[in-house]
C-alpha cells in the first residue's frame, strides 16, 4: 500500500502517543524537580515540529461545521471553544496562546507563515466534570474529524495513511504512525527512498493515564521496552528531524520524561462508602492484587505480564506488531541504548490502577465503558454510543465510568456525529477477555468498584 509522505507529516504528532502513554519508572525512582519543571516547561510551551496549517485555516475551518461558530477574530476564546467541543479537544489549563490543548502555534517549514501543529497532549490532555488535566486520556478526540477538514479549509488534499487513523472518538493508531515513520528511515536515520516493510498491522487503541507510569518499569502494553528508553517517545519527530537533531534533543525529552513521571490522577470527587469499599479491598486483595498490585501508602505493583490466552482481551495489540518490525527498530538509533526484548511473555502488562476512576473507557482498547462491566463480561455492549461531553452529567458514579447507549447491530449512528459509535466487531475493538470478575456475587462487585474509587 502506497505511503503518502505528507500524510505521515500531517499526522507526526500522533507517532510518539501509543509510544508516551506507557513509559514510566518504579515510584522509589523520584525524578529531580529540578527535571520535572523543565519539562513541565517543555510540554506547556515547547515547540519541537512545524505548522501543519496556517491560522487562516484554524479560523475557516469553523465555517464547515454547519452552525454558527464565534468569530475567530473578535472572540478567539469563545472560537477556540467551539473549535474544542466540536473536534474533542480539551481547554488548555494553561497559557497555550488562546488554543485548546492539544495544539500549539508554530511556523511552516518556510520559517514565516504562522500556523498550528497538535502535540502530545490531544491524546494525552483531557477534562472530566469540566476540568482539564494534563495527563488525562482524551475520550473525546476525532481524528478522523479535525484533519481532513483542516486540510479542505487549506486548500489542500487531505492525504492518505496506509492503515486506520481512528473509527471512534477518543481512539487513535499511533503504534502504526511510528512504524510508518520508522520505515522511512535507515537504521541511522537517514531518509529512505522506499520504505522499508515491516509486516506489521496494530489497531487503534485509547491512551492510557500518564499517571500510572511512575509505577511501572517497562513500557507500552506488552511490557518489553525498557523503561530508561526516552529515545522511544521521540519517534513522533521522525518526520522532521536529522539524526544530529535527535541526539540535541534527547536530555529534552528527558526533562519531559521526568515531568509525565511526576503526574498525580485527581481524587474521587463523589461520597464513597468506605464500609462498602473496606469489603472490597479484601476481595481486590484476594482475586486482583496478583496482577495489579497493592495500595495503599505506598504502592507495591508487581510489573506482571499476564499471557494472552490467560488474560483473553484481544490480541490484536500484541500480534499485530511483528518480530521484523522489532529487530529494524531495535537496530537503529531509537533501540540503540535499550532494545525491545524479544524474548519476554506475549501478553498485556496488567497496569497500575491509580486514579482509575478518571481514565474510563477500560481495557488496553477502551472498549469497555464501566468498571462494573470490567468485572462482569457477560453485560458488556458490543456496540454503545460514547458520551457526548465530558461533564459529570455523563459520568456513572455507581459502576464508575462514563454512561453508555447501546446501539443495536444494523443500526446507524447519528449522522451528526458518527465516530460517537464504539464498534467491537472493528480490528482491535473486541470486548472480551480479563473475565476474573465474573465469578464475583453482585454485593462483591459492588464493593470492590466502591473500593476502586479510593485508589
Amino acid at each position: 500500500m502506497r505511503i503518502n509522505i505528507d500524510g505521515l507529516r500531517a499526522g507526526v504528532a500522533f507517532a510518539g502517543l501509543l509510544l508516551a502513554p506507557l513509559v514510566s519508572t518504579r515510584a522509589a525512582d523520584a525524578p529531580d524537580p529540578a527535571a520535572v519543571e523543565r519539562g513541565r516547561r517543555l510540554m506547556e510551551g515547547g515547540r519541537f515540529l512545524n505548522a501543519e496549517w496556517s491560522d487562516a485555516a484554524y479560523k475557516a475551518v469553523g465555517e464547515t461545521w454547519g452552525e454558527p461558530a464565534p468569530d475567530p477574530d473578535a472572540d478567539p476564546e469563545g472560537y477556540a471553544r467551539a473549535f474544542g467541543r466540536h473536534y474533542g479537544f480539551s481547554p488548555a489549563p494553561f497559557p497555550n496562546d488562546g488554543l485548546p490543548m492539544g495544539l500549539k502555534r508554530s511556523v511552516k517549514a518556510d520559517g514565516a507563515t504562522r500556523g498550528v501543529q497538535v502535540d502530545c497532549l490531544v491524546c494525552h490532555g483531557g477534562s472530566i466534570g469540566g476540568k482539564s488535566h494534563v495527563g488525562m486520556p482524551n475520550t473525546r478526540i476525532d481524528y478522523a474529524g479535525f484533519f481532513p477538514d483542516l486540510f479542505r479549509a487549506e486548500g489542500r488534499p487531505s492525504p492518505l495513511l496506509p492503515f486506520v487513523l481512528n473509527t471512534t472518538r477518543g481512539t487513535t493508531n499511533a503504534g502504526m504512525m511510528s512504524i510508518a515513520l520508522l520505515s522511512m528511515r535507515n537504521p541511522d536515520l537517514s531518509r529512505r527512498r522506499f520504505p522499508m516493510p515491516l509486516a506489521s498491522n496494530l489497531p487503534e487503541l485509547d491512551a492510557p493515564a500518564w499517571w500510572i507510569l511512575k509505577y511501572k518499569d517497562t513500557m507500552y502494553y506488552d511490557g518489553r521496552t525498557p523503561v530508561e528508553s526516552t529515545r522511544s517517545i521521540m519517534q513522533f519527530l521522525l518526520a522532521e528531524k536529522t539524526a544530529a537533531e535527535f541526539d540535541a534533543l534527547e536530555s529534552d525529552f528527558e526533562d519531559l520524561f521526568a515531568y509525565i513521571k511526576s503526574i498525580e490522577p485527581p481524587e474521587y470527587p463523589f461520597a464513597i462508602d468506605r464500609d462498602a469499599a473496606d469489603r472490597g479491598r479484601v476481595v481486590f486483595e484476594k482475586t486482583c492484587a496478583r496482577c495489579h498490585g497493592t495500595y495503599g501508602e505506598e504502592v507495591d505493583y508487581p510489573n506482571e505480564i499476564v499471557p494472552l490466552e490467560e488474560i483473553g482481551t484481544d490480541p490484536a495489540r500484541i500480534t499485530g506488531i511483528s518480530d521484523r518490525a522489532v529487530e529494524y527498530f531495535n537496530s537503529s538509533w531509537f533501540g540503540a541504548k535499550h532494545p525491545v526484548d524479544l524474548t519476554a511473555e506475549r501478553g498485556y502488562l496488567a497496569p497500575p490502577l491509580v486514579g482509575i476512576w478518571a481514565s474510563a473507557p477500560y481495557l488496553h482498547n477502551g472498549s469497555v465503558p464501566t468498571l462494573r462491566l470490567m468485572l462482569d463480561s457477560r453485560r458488556r455492549p458490543r456496540r454503545y454510543l460514547r458520551p457526548p461531553s465530558t461533564d459529570f452529567e455523563n459520568y456513572d458514579a455507581r459502576d464508575v465510568g462514563w454512561r453508555y447507549v447501546e446501539v443495536p447491530e444494523g443500526q446507524a449512528p447519528d449522522p451528526k456525529d458518527p465516530r460517537r459509535l464504539f464498534d467491537a466487531s472493528r480490528h482491535g475493538l473486541g470486548v472480551g477477555g480479563h473475565v476474573f470478575g465474573d465469578k464475583l456475587s453482585e454485593d462483591q462487585r459492588s464493593d470492590v468498584v466502591e473500593y476502586l474509587k479510593t485508589l
